[in-house]
């Protein structure tokens, strides 16, 4: 026997079997749908935040138009929208969970490919637009009441926290100036007493981390911040110290991504 053409031929066979196998567990793999997307919108409904400003009014529409476009896309995806005033956290203003299931069109051949896609891709946009019509007509709800006087961001923290415990892909945008405002011992008013420096910011931030809100733990969100300040404003309306403060603070309870827009 050659032995030389045995060896090779022994060699052949299992590259050849790898190959096979590592198909099938690509295969295997591409089959695994995504976790779920659970977006959740605080909305600031407090005094200091005019929705109805063409600037403001405009900016939050795209921002919602954008994260229902790019958040909803299978079974389970969910939007939830939070109301920001003195009693945030019980302020869930709107839940909705997307029921579109996305047909596995792995084995199927073009043609039918094709037309699987595009009957889950109309299902799909038609959820979508109700999403973004309800979030949208929260948008322009009024406070008329005395919530209105305070604002709590902390409250927000427990529920991303519970969020992230869920095992989603955990999405969060503040659609506020983020101006803390709570009276109380440990609390933070910063209508009357902001950080001056962003080493005060981050100090303040660390501090809180490690203090009143170290029990949440908010398990890799991505978060975005999307300011009710035009371009122009100044640092005495847009005041940078505060960003750098929730930047820092979003960060120290297992934040990621955290962004201003």
């Amino acid at each position: 026997m050659n032995f030389s053409v045995f060896f090779r031929a022994c060699a052949f066979f299992l590259l050849g079997l790898l190959l096979v196998q590592c198909s099938f567990f690509d295969k295997e793999k591409k089959q695994i749908p995504d976790a779920p997307v659970h977006t959740l919108v605080f909305i600031d409904k407090t005094q200091s935040v005019n929705v109805n400003r063409a600037f403001v009014n405009d900016k939050y529409k795209q921002v919602l138009s954008d994260l229902v476009e790019q958040n909803i896309h299978q079974k389970g995806d969910k939007l939830e929208v939070y109301f920001i005033h003195e009693n945030t956290q019980k302020a869930r203003a709107m839940s909705l969970t997307c029921r579109t299931e996305v047909e596995n069109t792995d084995n199927m051949s073009a043609t039918d490919r094709g037309s699987a896609q595009t009957a889950s891709d109309m299902l799909l946009q038609r959820e979508r637009m109700v999403f973004l019509r309800q979030a949208v007509a929260k948008l322009g709800v009024q406070n008329v009441g005395n919530s209105q006087q305070y604002t709590d961001i902390w409250a927000s923290l427990p529920v991303i926290a519970k969020a992230a415990e869920t095992g989603s892909e955990v999405k969060v945008y503040y659609l506020s100036d983020m101006i803390e405002s709570m009276k109380g011992a440990a609390r933070r008013d910063f209508h009357n007493n902001a950080p001056k420096s962003n080493a005060d910011a981050e100090n303040w931030a660390k501090t809180d981390a490690k203090g009143p809100l170290k029990s949440y733990a908010l398990g890799g969100a991505d978060v975005k911040i999307v300011l009710p300040f035009e371009p122009t404003s100044s640092t005495k309306e847009n005041n940078p110290t505060v960003t750098t403060y929730w930047t820092t603070l979003l960060q120290e309870l297992g934040a990621v991504g955290v962004e201003e827009l």
